[in-house]
């Protein structure tokens, strides 16, 4: 692969791919914390509310059940893990490349390897990411 050509992929799709998933990860942990700590502190107060039979505290037991909904059907979690992943292993493939350890040691062509690794990972957390949503869709046809 032509060194301008590599250089140009590292900036324009490896980069941008590292970034994003980077940010992904971290709006969704956000995510997943704010709703977790929801759920933790309405679910911990419901208790007393409940033993007060005020009719106004009722709202809070909607209030868990909305998000514990959404934690489950934005799966907040599994997205922070997933693009956490991916982003961390496509970091690992530049530093394997860069020290020309692992398969790249005996590549003729460093760049086009590291390229289609790059591509492989991406397209396979495309795919992943499909199949999580087709199953979700199926579950609530289901339901």
């Amino acid at each position: 692969m032509d060194p301008t050509e590599f250089d140009k992929y590292l900036t324009e799709r490896y980069h941008d791919q590292v970034k994003w998933y980077g940010e992904k990860a971290a709006t969704n942990k956000r995510l997943y914390q704010v709703f977790q700590w929801s759920v933790i502190v309405l679910s911990s107060a419901l208790p007393v509310l409940i033993a007060s039979l005020s009719p106004e505290y009722r709202w809070t037991t909607v209030g868990i059940a909305i998000g514990t909904a959404g934690l489950k059907t934005f799966k907040f979690q599994e997205l922070w893990i997933s693009y956490r992943t991916i982003a961390e292993t496509l970091k690992k493939e530049e530093h394997f490349y860069r020290a020309q350890i692992g398969d790249y040691q005996d590549a003729d062509d460093r760049e086009a390897l590291f390229v289609e690794r790059v591509e492989s990972l991406i397209s396979k957390e495309n795919t992943l990411w499909v199949i999580t949503h087709m199953q979700k869709d199926g579950e609530e046809k289901r339901s």
